[in-house]
């Protein structure tokens, strides 16, 4: 299946709507919830303004993951950039429907290749430790495990700690 990352846009707003709460009890299974309030079409449709801002000002970078029919498989961010460090964060989730598939190994590589020379040198992330697959798609590219958290936080019943990442990409 042919897929391709896109920076977010204004007119995705509606149909990135619809797969947050398609898959909201799918992420919430892997990475901490992020409350009823973001499923609340009033407060999401600000948060979106506000990514587009972010974006704008090139403090994050907000891709959506799509197929040829340009429908959202997932979606993928490098945000928090500090500038003068040239330090982003990685963070992705890919549809429930669409997990296995390699799509979020894809759409890193894809974003990976888009950073451009020099504006980042070293890309943090984190996973839960549960979420085999997004640290085999970190691992795959590139992504160094450096710390797992000491402090535990329970999820879904179980007790979990936080895997981190570092990628220092070489200019």
């Amino acid at each position: 299946m042919e897929v391709y990352i896109e920076k977010l846009q204004a007119t995705d707003a509606e149909n990135l709507y619809i797969f947050e709460l398609e898959n909201r009890t799918f992420f919430e299974e892997m990475v901490p919830t992020r409350g009823d309030d973001y499923y609340n079409p009033e407060i999401f449709k600000k948060r979106y303004e506000d990514l587009l801002e972010e974006q704008a000002q090139g403090i994050s970078y907000f891709y959506l993951i799509k197929d040829k029919d340009h429908s959202i498989l997932g979606r993928i961010n490098l945000v928090d950039i500090d500038k003068s460090q040239k330090i982003g964060h990685l963070g992705y989730r890919v549809g429930q429907v669409h997990t296995g598939k390699g799509f979020a190994n894809i759409a890193l590589k894809l974003l990976l290749e888009t950073i451009p020379d020099n504006d980042i040198v070293q890309i943090k992330a984190k996973t839960t430790t549960n979420n085999i697959a997004s640290q085999k798609v970190l691992e795959k590219n590139g992504f160094e495990r450096v710390a797992t958290s000491s402090e535990e936080f329970e999820m879904n019943g179980k007790k979990l700690n936080f895997v981190y990442y570092t990628l220092t990409i070489r200019v």
